[in-house]
């Protein structure tokens, strides 16, 4: 049975407060065993096998013992408008980085050393740093003189997904702590507590309790899906006449803007009400896949060419990759595949959420709208390239 340890301590005695003692600790301790079952948090979780044996699966720890409290004198003041970014180049996340600077604040991006910089961030106005949260003695550095972390960061789809999603935000939130960060804002993914055998969620949520313990003024937010995700599944495929790909299930999603997402998260950055809360932000309407792929079809006035994967597929596909070493990341992708195609509601009631954050439910943008626009811009273009080049043609 495969196990993972993971005890991060921070060079030259890194110092932790618990949230509910006047300590200090050398690491923070959170242990759960990543188990195909609703087991109960605990700090030592495991999965009972067949006779009533205990087996434990991946687990995480930080290993934890009391130390004297830090005596530590008053800095420079940071300003509350330094903020910093992580996974500034994602889909939310350069929406975050926009809505930011937008509002006037001081915005710095940590991104990974690439042979193709950011140039788009600094563009904007964004400060662009270098670091990498699978190094974690590149990550102090770049956390001086800020007051506020945002958390969009999330593993590439070919690295294994506790590399920086796990042992990455370990390193982060101990160095965040370190280094006395304001605020830490996490984002999530809804559902992450009930479906602990997927393994992206179950690290998710570790992390959510992880960040808990801590002791740093934080928030976290669980997102369902994002609209934009849409237009290079269904919309871009459809519009070309290539083949979309659909599963026979009958999940039901939440879509929302990525730009929504960045101006409630502002707002519940500015309210003290949410300190320590957890939020999940949902669009107006939970939609199936055939749903979507119907609404496309309307909007680009021509049916798609549709492929549907049973789920059994799937299934069978994630039982064969775990027989090879090399594949095993795959399967966790896949099983994640898994939840997102069984008969599962990603969505939320939010009117309470609008009432916390004071938002008019209106203003959220509705996942009709935000493909009509799409298909109305796209389609215009088309009509104009298409005008341009006989245009063209009759003066040649």
């Amino acid at each position: 049975m495969a196990s993972c340890s993971t005890t991060n301590t921070l060079v030259h005695s890194q110092h932790l407060s618990h949230s509910r003692h006047s300590i200090t600790v050398n690491s923070l301790t959170w242990s759960r065993a990543f188990a195909p079952l609703n087991s109960s948090l605990s700090h030592s979780s495991h999965l009972r096998g067949v006779g009533g044996s205990v087996k434990p699966l991946i687990t995480c720890n930080a290993g934890a013992a009391p130390v004297a409290a830090a005596n530590l004198a008053p800095g420079t003041p940071v300003r509350p408008t330094s903020i910093m970014v992580i996974g500034a180049t994602g889909t939310l996340g350069r929406q975050v980085v926009r809505r930011a600077l937008d509002e006037g604040y001081d915005v710095r991006c940590l991104v990974r050393p690439r042979p193709a910089p950011a140039d788009f961030l600094r563009d904007w106005g964004a400060t662009v740093v270098n670091g990498d949260l699978t190094k974690p003695e590149t990550i102090p550095a770049t956390l001086v003189g800020v007051h506020t972390i945002i958390d969009c960061a999330t593993g590439r789809p070919e690295e294994p997904i506790k590399t920086v999603d796990w042992e990455g935000k370990v390193a982060l939130i101990q160095c965040a702590k370190a280094m006395g960060i304001q605020k830490y804002v996490f984002f999530s993914i809804h559902n992450c507590d009930k479906h602990p055998e997927v393994p992206l969620m179950e690290i998710k949520y570790c992390t959510e309790k992880f960040l808990q313990d801590s002791g740093i003024n934080h928030v976290v937010i669980r997102l369902c899906g994002f609209m934009q995700g849409l237009i290079g599944q269904y919309a871009v495929p459809i519009l070309e006449e290539k083949s979309v790909w659909g599963t026979d299930a009958p999940t039901r999603i939440a879509y929302m803007d990525t730009q929504d997402i960045a101006r409630l998260t502002f707002i519940a950055l500015r309210s003290e009400k949410v300190n320590g809360k957890l939020l999940t932000f949902a669009g107006p309407r939970a939609w199936t896949t055939q749903e979507v792929i119907t609404l496309c079809e309307r909007l680009a006035g021509q049916d798609a060419n549709v492929t549907t994967v049973p789920v059994s597929v799937l299934k069978f596909t994630r039982q064969l990759t775990r027989c090879f070493e090399w594949t095993n990341d795959v399967a966790d992708r896949l099983a994640f595949s898994e939840i997102l195609t069984s008969d599962t509601v990603f969505s939320v009631p939010m009117n309470e959420t609008y009432q916390l954050l004071g938002v008019d439910p209106k203003d959220i943008l509705t996942l009709e709208k935000y493909l009509q626009d799409y298909f109305s811009n796209i389609l215009k273009k088309l009509k104009d390239l298409k005008a341009q080049s006989k245009q063209s043609d009759f003066y040649i």
